[in-house]
């Protein structure tokens, strides 16, 4: 009882902290559990628990420094201009056009399902724009967040991966069944950000963008070129390779094939793929410096959180707190309840992942979860799906270190953008959630045996 009331009463100080902006998530990362450590008399043993953390989320910070580095050398080289091209005239000066077109990007590019690839490429790609306009980014953080968690839902996305290996199960007769639904979810965001957008319409009205500045640059072969420049580039003409366009698909597209088969870890492939990426577009060494010293900044500001979140994640699992929480709110079910455990997995989905990592989720919880659920006749690969429903909600969670990168790229506060977000997160889920029970992937009500549950 102590460690579960410990457990929730540190994540709840740390979302009251950060959300009313009394302490920077960096500082409350860090501070936060420790105090509560010590609180639980845990001071012996809470250095090895942060540098345990600190040691399994190391990985995940190498990758998204080399992976900010290696998009940022695909902005600068004009990688991304065609589709911003695209965007930009169809979106024109309607904020309203503006807010559905980060979405479909967000949806897009979260086919590979990396968030942190989603983050940088939409945000670089229309965060010039919503300044442009005076839009508030925290449409855009929203719309791009949301599409990342439901695009996320592909078999190599993770969370998916995750259920079905915590329950023995095939991903994809996980994952093929709840495409239909995964499609009515995404109709549902649309139509958040529809109302997004018409909200942005009727405060700015549609403004009539003037044509981007026409800059010059100078080709390999010394004629000098110019064209209209979207606006993710009018800073910094001279670093485009409009010739390479295609070396560079080519290369992220062999990045993103190898990140699909897992042929090396992920922080190996983002790291090769950055030394290649740097010296075929800017082989000159003092460019290859101003590149790297330019993402420094945003390298740092996400890589810091990535550590400081695995001092929470690290004093969270190591004494013990991730366990009780869910064997307190396991308790609190009753038996007469049981035959509803779907439906029940799918809206615990939503504060469960919120509260703890997925790992900790689909391998501590799930299995407890469905061994629940046999009982009432419900298959695994039905509790597996049901699982699943509350991803949208969990990519807002202080554990998650991509939305870190999100809210640094966007400049705005990761308080503010949980605010803003979380009763879209939930209409999204819930939106999931009916279509899945509408199309009969996991039951309402398991069956009720006689003498049984």
């Amino acid at each position: 009882m102590l460690l579960t009331l410990l457990g929730f009463g540190m994540v709840l100080t740390f979302m009251t902290l950060i959300m009313t902006k009394r302490l920077s998530p960096l500082v409350a990362l860090i501070s936060i559990p420790i105090v509560f450590a010590l609180i639980g008399g845990f001071a012996p043993t809470m250095g090895a628990m942060m540098l345990d953390g600190i040691r399994k989320i190391a990985p995940t910070g190498v990758m998204l420094m080399f992976a900010i580095l290696y998009f940022g050398v695909m902005i600068h080289a004009g990688m991304f201009d065609p589709v911003v091209r695209i965007i930009l005239k169809l979106v024109k000066g309607d904020p309203l056009r503006i807010v559905i077109g980060s979405t479909m990007l967000a949806l897009l590019i979260s086919l590979d399902g990396d968030g942190s690839t989603t983050y940088m490429i939409t945000i670089a790609s229309m965060l010039p724009l919503y300044k442009r306009l005076k839009m508030n980014p925290l449409n855009l953080t929203c719309v791009a967040i949301l599409a990342s968690g439901l695009m996320n839902l592909t078999p190599w996305g993770g969370p998916t991966a995750r259920a079905a290996s915590a329950l023995h199960v095939d991903p994809g007769e996980v994952f093929v069944p709840m495409i239909p639904s995964i499609g009515l979810a995404i109709v549902a965001l649309l139509g958040v950000a529809f109302y997004l957008g018409l909200r942005e319409r009727r405060r700015l009205g549609t403004v009539a963008l003037p044509p981007y500045p026409v800059a010059e640059f100078v080709e390999a072969d010394g004629e000098t070129s110019g064209e209209h420049l979207p606006p993710t580039q009018q800073d910094a003409p001279d670093m485009r390779r409009p010739r390479l366009l295609w070396v560079n698909l080519a290369l992220t597209s062999a990045l993103m094939v190898a990140l699909v088969m897992g042929l090396l870890p992920l922080p190996v492939l983002f790291m090769i793929g950055f030394a290649v990426a740097i010296v075929i577009n800017y082989p000159n060494v003092d460019q290859q410096r101003a590149l790297v010293a330019e993402y420094a900044g945003n390298a740092l500001a996400v890589v810091s959180l990535i550590f400081a979140a695995g001092v929470f994640t690290g004093i969270l699992s190591g004494t013990g707190m991730v366990e009780a929480m869910s064997r307190g709110l396991l308790a609190a079910i009753p038996d007469s309840m049981g035959p509803y455990m779907p439906t029940i997995t799918a809206l615990l989905s939503m504060p469960l992942t919120f509260f703890m990592s997925n790992d900790a989720f689909y391998f501590g919880v799930l299995p407890i979860l469905n061994e629940a659920a046999q009982h009432y006749g419900i298959s695994a690969v039905e509790m597996a799906r049901a699982s699943l429903i509350g991803q949208p909600v969990h990519l807002l969670s202080p554990l998650v270190p991509s939305t870190y990168l999100l809210v640094g790229l966007a400049g705005v506060d990761f308080g503010d953008h949980q605010r803003f977000t979380l009763k879209w997160a939930v209409l999204v889920c819930l939106a999931l959630m009916g279509a899945a029970l509408m199309m009969g992937l996991f039951p309402l009500m398991g069956q009720v045996f006689a003498g049984g549950g």
